[in-house]
């Protein structure tokens, strides 16, 4: 699916964007993403870090954009975003049910490498915004290409995380679980 992220920088390291399934008026809120510099990820966990994802393919790839702004500026931009990484979760899975937001919100990965993305859609985007993913591939060739903290896109080594939905009674029973105990 597309996502059109609406993006706030709180400071230096940290932005938060709200992510819709498109630009248009009936687009829908999918859901929300935190994009954190590489010197605050540094600071995470190795547990934490299991929920992040690098932007280092994204940007170098040309799959990024920022439409809208001039090439110069949007240059600008990936330079920066180049190292950050991000945690996104959906809400709402618009590509399976456009009504109303249904199931568990999901940890979402980017893309880390060629064949990943859907190729139709990526074309449709590209026609739509009158753009090549190609020609700013070759564009931002000069851009620098950071090492990828090993804790990052953790789904890549098969460590997936996810939100799991219980039952309160299911897991309050689960918690008292133990030795059983005799009382007199």
């Amino acid at each position: 699916m597309e996502a059109h992220h609406y993006v706030s920088q709180i400071n230096e390291d940290i932005h938060q964007a709200v992510i819709f399934d498109g630009n248009t008026s009936d687009a829908k809120i999918m859901g929300i993403e935190y994009i954190i510099s590489e010197k605050l990820f540094k600071t995470l966990s190795e547990e934490e870090k299991k929920l992040w994802h690098s932007h280092k393919y994204e940007v170098l790839s040309g799959e990024l954009i920022a439409p809208g702004i001039p090439e110069i500026a949007e240059h600008e931009l990936m330079e920066k975003l180049v190292s950050t990484y991000g945690k996104t979760i959906h809400t709402w899975h618009t590509d399976q049910q456009r009504d109303l937001p249904l199931g568990a919100p999901m940890i979402m990965m980017g893309f880390t490498k060629d064949g990943q993305i859907n190729s139709t859609l990526l074309k449709a985007r590209d026609d739509r915004f009158g753009i090549s993913t190609e020609e700013k591939r070759k564009n931002r060739a000069n851009i620098r290409k950071p090492e990828t903290d090993p804790g990052a896109n953790a789904w890549e080594k098969g460590e997936l995380r996810q939100f799991v939905i219980t039952n309160k009674a299911d897991s309050a029973a689960h918690k008292h679980q133990g030795p059983a105990q005799q009382s007199h």
